[in-house]
């Protein structure tokens, strides 16, 4: 350089030279599970250096400032996001202990007196389920599922008016077997070797204990077919059955348009009402899709009655009867037994980031097929970080993500690429939309954990909770989505058996594996 230059050494002084060495880039420890790949320069040290005068005006020298200058911005920024994700990672910490200790809390202290390995284990469970209900209840078998514990909450408070409802039994069924109880899964470890008992085929029988008297009709709106098979089953089911009937307050307005003479059918007032159906109805009966079955659910925030969907839709995955001969149909259901589907729930809860623990969430949403976490409107990728239990899964990037229950495997996780399963294997789709990877594949979780779907704090946009294609709700940054299996499933009837309606849906409404058969006349091995 000339003399009328000033040199790179009189530009940047030792001393500065030396301030920023002590921060100088370098390699990173793992922190928080993530890696830091450099230590920041100090922004001290950074100031100093830019605030040093630039003698001469030597345009390398300009350049090279300037580039000082861009680097101490990006370093900045990058001293932000760590401290953003620090205090992410402790706020995240701190929630873990919360629910570990509530965690710890739950878990039963003792065994009860008199019983041993799985007997205590199960008897544990239940008094866990009942105490969730308010009430404790007996069982009606060892070897059934009684109605009291898996569709009702116990019999109903003296000081209301209540409707006394049909009781039933549920047992698990043999095939080839006259009797209906079910052989237990026995594992044996005789000699070292580890075997297991003869399965059963786990089909579910429902079977009357008393005369089912009560029956919901729940409609498909705005069809002129549907209206007239209401109307006709309504008749039917009151002139040859003498039930007492439930419908929705708009079919009862269109049924008394009619005629007067459906003065007799029943109907509620608002939603708390609507709270105590499942104590005064025995029976369910849909007339729709699978949308209507949906729509049913939806009406039950606990315990289901039994129910007997009839195909008016476009597929019918949940739909195995037709009402050609509803007559028939209803007569087997009523008569009985029949077989059932016990099709699982997903319990979800919505923590806001401004709750100050985990136990203060939004009202529980009970869906039946899955809860779909996407970006809405927002033109940027979602970025949402997902936890099963107390284990980090991944960071979805995409379009967004289904949680599914295996009843909804045929719906919108078949469409994202997800598998189709039976509805009775207890399980939890995890299905990306999307993803901006080549190698994310969906997963099925087992039945028992819990999934936290949480939007980081340096998401660039909000995300949109929809709950079996409805009741949408904004997450916006820190707000968290929890999803576990609900405690109350949905029962509904079977045409032939659960495992052959599941089949015969599959072929009839998609087409499954659908093609010509190979020409028999083409060249053959020798």
């Amino acid at each position: 350089m000339s003399d009328k230059q000033p040199s790179l050494s009189s530009a940047m002084s030792p001393s500065k030279l030396d301030s920023i060495g002590e921060a100088s880039i370098s390699c990173s420890q793992q922190e928080n599970g993530f890696i830091n790949s450099f230590s920041l320069f100090s922004e001290k040290a950074v100031d100093e250096l830019l605030q040093s005068p630039v003698q001469g005006t030597d345009e390398h020298l300009i350049e090279f400032s300037e580039a000082m200058r861009t680097v101490a911005k990006a370093l900045r920024r990058a001293a932000e996001g760590k401290a953003s994700a620090q205090a992410e990672a402790a706020e995240w910490r701190r929630k873990y202990e919360l629910e570990r200790a509530r965690n710890l809390q739950l878990e039963p202290k003792e065994q009860l007196p008199g019983q041993h390995g799985d007997d205590a284990i199960i008897e544990n469970l239940i008094n866990q389920n009942n105490k969730a209900n308010g009430k404790f209840l007996n069982c009606c078998g060892r070897n059934g599922i009684c109605s009291h514990e898996v569709l009702r909450d116990g019999e109903p408070d003296s000081d209301s008016k209540m409707v006394r409802k049909a009781s039933f039994k549920l047992s698990w069924c043999c095939k080839g077997e006259q009797s209906d109880q079910h052989k237990h899964d026995i594992v044996s470890f005789e000699r070292g070797n580890i075997t297991t008992a003869e399965r059963s085929s786990k089909q579910i029988s429902l079977k009357w204990e008393s005369r089912p008297q009560t029956v919901l009709v729940l409609t498909k709106p705005n069809s002129i077919s549907v209206r007239i098979l209401c109307t006709e089953m309504v008749r039917w089911l009151r002139e040859q059955k003498n039930m007492d009937i439930y419908v929705e307050p708009r079919v009862r307005l269109e049924l008394l348009t009619e005629s007067s003479y459906f003065n007799f059918v029943q109907t509620w007032k608002d939603d708390k009402e609507v709270l105590l159906l499942h104590t005064k109805v025995d029976l369910v009966v849909t007339l729709g899709g699978d949308g209507t079955v949906l729509w049913a659910a939806s009406m039950f925030k606990g315990p289901v009655p039994p129910v007997v969907p009839f195909s008016l839709g476009s597929l019918g995955f949940m739909t195995p009867f037709h009402t050609e001969n509803y007559r028939e149909c209803l007569n087997q259901v009523l008569k009985g037994p029949i077989s059932i589907t016990l099709r699982h729930r997903l319990q979800c809860h919505v923590i806001r980031d401004a709750a100050k623990n985990e136990y203060e969430t939004e009202e529980p949403i009970l869906v039946l097929n899955e809860v779909t976490i996407d970006r809405g409107i927002s033109s940027y990728l979602t970025n949402l970080e997902c936890y099963c239990d107390n284990s980090f899964v991944t960071c979805v990037q995409g379009d967004g993500l289904i949680l599914s229950t295996t009843s909804g495997s045929t719906a919108y996780s078949l469409a994202a690429g997800g598998s189709m399963v039976h509805p009775q294997v207890p399980g939890i789709l995890f299905t990306p939309i999307c993803p901006h990877s080549l190698s994310f594949r969906p997963l099925i979780l087992p039945e028992h954990v819990t999934l936290r779907v949480q939007v980081p704090f340096n998401s660039r946009g909000h995300a949109w909770a929809s709950f079996d294609g409805k009741d949408r709700k904004q997450l916006a940054a820190g707000d968290a989505l929890v999803c576990s299996m609900a405690p109350w499933p949905v029962p509904t009837a079977c045409q032939v058996d659960s495992t052959g309606d599941f089949l015969r849906s599959i072929h009839e409404g998609l087409h499954w594996n659908l093609r010509k058969t190979q020409s028999f006349d083409g060249p053959r091995e020798s």
